[in-house]
């Protein structure tokens, strides 16, 4: 439910309207993302007969082969459809593919775990700039077409979900088993670094560049109230999403709680894309990411997040 948002956000921070590209760009994130669903699936096979027998793979209702067979066919879905959007998004769409099956065929369980799940996010975001930025299916021209300054916009915002993917990684490593305080409480204050951050004025949201951006940028550098009020509101909705579950699982570092704070953790994704989209003045984007944070919490009763 919170891949979408990642394109939507990295269009914002560029000042470009979602268009023909975003739709490419989101059409790639999702099928990445479930490529990387089925993969982990596939990679967590044995520890999941012993630790979660009622997931697809051990309960037989899925053959291991056909979840590798679907990873695959899934990622090479993501790469055609980030084609489609123009060469850089399918070079940014070719590094998300290579985070996602490091991460879950040989980094899941190193230290170096947590960040190939926040390269693979914040790579998603840039998924979505750059392809806001390229002319759909334009091929060569993509290349060539004056883009990337804008692009570049989107690195805060990028940084700012791989962070939080950074946190939730972190304390998803103590899922099956729980015992750990020190992660929950690291991403505890992630969070609130990371909305104290959000909060700040943006200097520039439209990221518009070259000097007919000085006048822009001047009337930009103080956002509306009503811009502010929707990045307060998202802002939020975020801390109380995220916040209390993993207070709960450092006070009581226990399995279900750890997966509960887990859970919520990836819920909270989508009100800190509609803060982040809020930040750099696209209200539209903010009111349609906001709208569905309820969808996501109905979603998330039904299918486990994790």
């Amino acid at each position: 439910m919170s891949v979408p948002g990642d394109a939507l956000v990295g269009a914002a921070a560029t000042g470009v309207r979602p268009g023909r590209g975003t739709g490419w760009a989101i059409g790639a994130s999702i099928c990445l993302y479930e490529a990387g669903m089925a993969l982990n699936d596939w990679a967590d096979q044995e520890e999941d007969a012993a630790d979660r027998p009622h997931r697809p793979l051990p309960s037989g209702r899925i053959a291991p082969g056909a979840a590798l067979a679907a990873a695959a066919a899934l990622s090479a879905a993501g790469l055609l459809c980030a084609a489609r959007a123009g060469r850089r998004p399918l070079a940014v769409a070719g590094a998300v593919t290579a985070a996602v099956w490091a991460y879950d065929l040989k980094l899941k369980h190193t230290p170096a775990g947590p960040a190939a799940m926040a390269a693979a996010r914040a790579l998603d975001v840039l998924l979505g700039a750059t392809a806001a930025v390229a002319p759909a299916g334009a091929g060569e021209a993509a290349t060539t077409r004056p883009g990337g300054g804008r692009a570049r916009t989107a690195l805060p915002a990028a940084a700012v979900l791989g962070a939080h993917a950074y946190a939730i990684t972190a304390v998803s490593r103590h899922e099956a088993h729980g015992g750990s305080s020190t992660a929950p409480l690291a991403a505890l204050a992630t969070g609130a670094a990371l909305a104290g951050w959000v909060l700040r004025p943006a200097p520039n949201p439209r990221g518009l560049p070259g000097p007919a951006a000085v006048p822009a940028a001047a009337a930009a550098a103080a956002p509306s109230a009503a811009s502010y009020g929707a990045t307060l509101l998202a802002t939020a909705g975020y801390l109380r999403t995220a916040g209390p579950p993993f207070l709960h699982a450092a006070l009581n570092p226990s399995a279900p709680l750890t997966t509960r704070a887990v859970g919520s953790g990836i819920r909270a994704v989508v009100p800190l894309q509609a803060a982040l989209a809020a930040r750099a003045g696209a209200p539209v984007a903010a009111a349609a990411l906001l709208a569905a944070v309820p969808l996501a919490r109905a979603l998330a009763r039904r299918v486990s997040p994790t």
